[in-house]
This record gives structure tokens, C-alpha cells and sequence, in this order.
């Protein structure tokens, strides 16, 4: 994507209101570019000795009537280049975070938090502030310099009094091509680096908790100083650049004012120009270094943007790792899903997580997956989800390959409840009805009695309407696992997908909620992902995962029947039970 073509985007739809603006603020520019003229046309007839009453009070309503235009004509042409700078911010934002909608795991897994909320918040701010301020101040600036040197011209000042006195400006194109790129790189990596601190405080705050118990604040706080000390120091260096450049600016125009003093007071003192025109010349050169600062202004705020708008452009080029087919078909439902020799490897890994999978999974029933941490459990549920791609032709759903349906409409059919069930700042309520916030009540409270979690929240004084902390800390872990549960259940999918998530809670509780699902998912299709056979052992099939392939599969009679790995982890997690039972029964004597 081109680096301006989000901006080009978005002036191209709003020319016709940008050209208005624009036409105002010249109209403005013309008003104020009047007023040396009047007052050196007084000048001539007080000099002349021509002035009557009269004039008087007719220049003084001119002026009042320019003065007044000015600001009038001004103020709309700046609201209306605001207001357009406003949208902006807004229409990119939603875009960015449209972005962020449709970019896969593969890319958060190698971005932080913080730097994509210095996207949102810095970046489009700074583009924002180039678009309302920056043209504002650039018409502004370039067309009362040419209002100036027109009314210069038409006041009688001689042209080689106004070439002498302009010498000087005639530098700045050459400061602007040295300075502007310097500064536009060093705005660059303050933004790389502001992008860095915001990350490290997304991640030092979310953390606090860990930092608070290994005691280790000084540790974190040194950390996060290092980030400031980083950025303090890469702002001074851009400040140091850009303050150089904008005192150049005025600079130039004092030498201006000096040479003009000099050159025009030798020829009012010759009588080759008047004295009204005299002061004409300097007023309106003292006029000039307004522009003069407004140039250095736009161009340091150009630069910056335009590291900025480099950033957002570039995040915007980012295409998702996981995206639909053109000719992508809606899933209504899942009635059954055939795994063919399915092998995967992640992006930079040089070992498959899967290996030649093969299985059948028929609707209505309930299969368990078991295995060891890192045997590919998770990794199979992210394949049917397509959070990662499959490979072609080896995972089917009703008879057709999982590329060949959306994934709105894929993930929408599929009603998924991860480990680490994330909650919400928001009430309990919005929470569960996260899918559908128009859920009526019974059906929440159906989804939360499901779960096992309707005791608890009834127990707070707001109930289904208690808001949570951030992340749900307000609940305890069992609590967010349950609520996360029954946020899933009220989707009454066609197929359920429990990635361990019944880890955090105990086994009565464990046991109740397998109990409820096996009465309201009868006849739908429910794929149960755990590491306690507990959780699996009422299960249709059984499989059972070892380096990623499938090492064992039956029922739970059959598993236990064979005395491979499902029997030694069943025989494991019961002699756990047992000791666990008999160390109460110690302490309880």
C-alpha cells in the first residue's frame, strides 16, 4: 500500500468540503493581507496633509469591516478543516480496528498489546493533527505570503525593494530539504519507541499481581525506566532537530526586517518611495513572520505524520494468514467431521504438532480427547477452528473441505470454550450473552445453571448485572472458567468444543456440569479436550494423542481394557484421588 493512501482515500471522498475550507481560509488570508494597505494609504494623506475627518472615520469602518471578515471567514474555514480532521481520526480508527478483526494469531504472537495501542492512540492522532492543523496552517501560511506580495505590489513598494527585502526567505525551500527528512526519521523512531513503552506498561500493569508477590516492583520499575529513558532521549535529539529548524525560520524573517529597514529607510530619505509605502513594506513583512513560524510548524508536524501515517499504512498492507475463499459458502450447521491424514507443523517449526490423523467424528456424538501437555490437543481444536489453516483436503466437515466455507459462518456454528475463558470489563450478564446480546434473561440464566455458576452470582447484590474487573478478576478462577462455560452453552450450537475448560473447577462440581451437558446435548455433537479422564470417561470415543498422532482410540472400557497410556494416566489420576481422600480422612481424625 502506498504510504499516503489511506490520507488520499479519505481527502478524495471529502474534496469538495476540503475545497471549501481551503477557499475560506484564502478569502481570510486576502482580508488580512488589506490591512497594511489601508493604513499606508493613511499614512500618504496624513503625510500630505490630505486627511479629513471623514477619512478617518471611512478607514477606521474599513479596518473594523477586514478585521471582522477575517475572523469570521477564518473561523468557518478552521472548523470545517477540524471537523474533517475529527472524522478522520474516527474513520481510521475503525478501520484499524477492522484491522485487527481480521488478522490471525500468527500476527499477535509477534506483536504486543501496547504497540498496537499506539496505533490507535498516538499514530491516527498525529495524522489527525497533520490534516486539521497541517492545512489550516499551510494555506494560511502560503496564501497570505502571496497575498502579501500582491498587495506589496499593488501599494507601489518597487519590486527591487520587495526582491531585496524577500532575500533571505529565498533560503528556506533549502533548510526544509535539509532538515526535512532528518526530521521525519527521527519522528520515526519516537514513535517505534513510544510504541515499546506502551507495551512494556500494558505488560507491567497486567502483571502487577506477579510483581506484588515475588516482591520484585524495583525490578519492573527499572525495567519501565529504561523504556522512558529510551524515549526521553530519542525525543530530545528530534527536539533539538525541529526547535533548530523553527527558530531558523523567524530568524530569516528578522533579517528580512532588518535589510528592509535599511534599503527603505535610504530610499524614503531619497523620496524614490513614500513614506506611506514605507510602512506598508514593514507591516507587511512583519506580518510574513507568522507564515514564516506556521511553515516550520507544518513541516515538523508533516514529518511526524508522516512516520506515523508510514505505520498505520503499513499495518493496514498486513494481510490475515487465515482469510476466506472468493467463492467461500455459508455452514449452517456441523453434522460430521472426517479427519484425513491430517498433518501440521506451525509457521518455523521443523516438526509436525500433527501427525497423519485420521477420524471420524459422526453427528450427535461425544468424543473425549486426551494426551499429555504438548501432544497436540489444542492444536487439533485451533485446526477445526481455522485459527490456523489446515492443509488442503484433510479436514472435512459434511462432506466437504473446511476451506470451502467462510469462517464467519464456521465459527459462528461452533460454540468454543477455551482454558483461559476471557471476561469482560462488563457485567456478568453481557458476558454470558457475549454471542447474542439480545439473549433473553431465562436463556442466560438457563446457560448459567448449565455451568454451575447461577449460586454465585445470585449471591451478589446485583446479581447477573455485577460488573467485573478487568479480565473477570471479581470472580475467583473456578467462577471465570464457569462463566465462560455457560457463555458458550447458550450458543446451543450444533457442535460444542471444551478445550479444558473445567480445569479450575473441583470434581463435584466437574461432575454435576458433565451430568447436565449429557442431558441437554443429546443428539448434537460435543468434542471434550482434558487432561482428567474424568472429564472424557462418559464419552462415545475416546482418543487418545501422543506426539501428535493418535495412539489409542474406544470407549473408556475398551482404553482401560488395553493397558496402554489411558489406563496409566486413569491409574495415575485415581491413586491420586485415593491418597488426596485418604490425607483428608487423616486430618479430619
Amino acid at each position: 500500500m502506498n504510504d499516503k493512501e489511506l490520507l488520499k482515500d479519505y481527502v478524495r471522498k471529502h474534496w469538495a468540503v476540503y475545497m471549501a475550507a481551503v477557499l475560506l481560509i484564502i478569502a481570510s488570508n486576502i482580508d488580512q493581507a488589506l490591512l497594511p494597505l489601508l493604513l499606508g494609504r493613511f499614512t500618504d494623506r496624513l503625510q500630505q496633509d490630505l486627511l479629513t475627518m471623514q477619512d478617518v472615520i471611512r478607514y477606521s469602518l474599513l479596518l473594523l469591516a477586514v478585521a471582522v471578515s477575517y475572523n469570521v471567514l477564518f473561523a468557518l474555514g478552521q472548523y470545517t478543516v477540524m471537523k474533517l480532521g475529527r472524522r478522520f481520526e474516527f474513520f481510521t480508527r475503525d478501520k484499524l480496528f477492522g484491522k485487527f478483526s481480521e488478522l490471525g494469531v500468527q500476527y499477535y504472537a509477534k506483536q504486543g498489546n501496547g504497540k498496537l495501542l499506539s496505533y490507535v492512540m498516538n499514530d491516527v492522532t498525529y495524522v489527525r493533527e497533520a490534516i486539521s492543523n497541517g492545512i489550516t496552517q499551510t494555506t494560511n501560511a502560503v496564501f497570505l505570503l502571496l497575498s502579501c506580495v500582491v498587495m506589496m505590489l499593488a501599494s507601489g513598494i518597487p519590486p527591487l525593494l520587495i526582491c531585496i527585502s524577500a532575500g533571505p526567505l529565498m533560503l528556506i525551500p533549502f533548510l526544509v530539504v535539509y532538515f526535512g527528512p532528518r526530521i521525519r526519521d527521527r519522528s520515526r523512531r519516537v514513535q517505534e519507541t513510544i510504541a515499546a513503552m506502551t507495551e512494556a506498561a500494558e505488560e507491567q500493569l497486567g502483571g502487577i499481581r506477579v510483581s506484588k508477590t515475588f516482591a520484585v516492583e524495583d525490578i519492573t520499575r527499572e525495567r519501565f525506566g529504561a523504556k522512558v529513558d529510551d524515549i526521553t532521549e530519542k525525543q530530545l535529539k528530534l527536539v533539538r532537530m525541529s526547535s533548530l529548524f523553527q527558530a531558523l525560520l523567524p530568524f530569516l524573517g528578522s533579517i528580512s526586517l532588518v535589510i528592509s529597514l535599511l534599503t527603505g529607510g535610504m530610499m524614503v530619505m531619497h523620496g524614490s518611495v513614500t513614506l506611506g509605502s514605507f510602512v506598508a513594506l514593514i507591516l507587511y513583512l512583519r506580518i510574513i513572520a507568522g507564515p514564516l513560524q506556521q511553515i516550520g510548524n507544518v513541516i515538523n508536524m508533516m514529518q511526524r505524520s508522516g512516520a506515523s501515517l508510514e505505520r498505520v499504512n503499513k499495518l493496514m498492507a498486513e494481510m490475515p494468514d487465515v482469510r476466506d475463499r472468493d467463492q467461500a459458502v455459508t455452514l449452517s450447521s456441523v453434522q460430521h467431521i472426517a479427519l484425513r491424514g491430517l498433518t501440521f507443523s506451525y509457521p518455523g517449526s521443523s516438526q509436525p504438532s500433527l501427525k497423519d490423523l485420521n477420524l471420524l467424528i459422526r453427528e450427535g456424538q461425544t468424543l473425549g480427547i486426551v494426551g499429555r501437555t504438548g501432544s497436540g490437543k489444542s492444536t487439533l481444536i485451533h485446526l477445526l477452528l481455522r485459527i490456523y489453516d489446515p492443509p488442503e483436503g484433510s479436514v472435512w466437515i459434511n462432506g466437504s473441505d473446511i476451506h470451502e466455507y467462510s469462517l464467519d459462518s464456521l465459527r459462528s456454528t461452533i460454540a468454543y470454550v477455551p482454558q483461559d475463558g476471557f471476561l469482560f470489563s462488563t457485567t456478568i450478564r453481557d458476558n454470558i450473552a457475549f454471542s447474542d446480546r439480545s439473549a433473553p434473561m431465562r436463556h442466560i440464566e438457563d446457560g448459567a445453571r448449565q455451568a454451575m455458576i447461577y449460586d454465585n452470582i445470585i449471591r451478589f447484590p446485583d446479581r447477573f448485572e455485577t460488573r467485573l474487573g478487568e479480565r473477570g478478576v471479581t470472580l475467583s478462577g473456578g467462577q471465570r472458567q464457569r462463566t465462560s462455560l455457560a457463555r458458550g452453552l447458550i450458543k446451543n450450537s450444533s457442535l460444542l468444543i471444551l478445550d479444558d475448560s473445567m480445569s479450575a473447577v473441583d470434581a463435584m462440581t466437574e461432575k454435576g456440569i458433565l451430568a447436565s451437558l449429557r442431558k441437554m446435548r443429546k443428539g448434537k455433537t460435543t468434542l471434550i479436550v482434558s487432561h482428567r479422564i474424568s472429564a472424557v470417561m462418559h464419552a462415545d470415543h475416546i482418543i487418545v494423542l501422543e506426539e501428535g498422532r493418535m495412539a489409542e482410540s474406544g470407549t473408556h472400557a475398551e482404553l482401560l481394557a488395553r493397558q496402554g497410556i489411558y489406563a496409566a494416566m486413569h491409574k495415575l489420576q485415581e491413586e491420586g484421588l485415593q491418597d488426596a481422600a485418604d490425607q483428608y480422612r487423616v486430618n479430619r481424625s
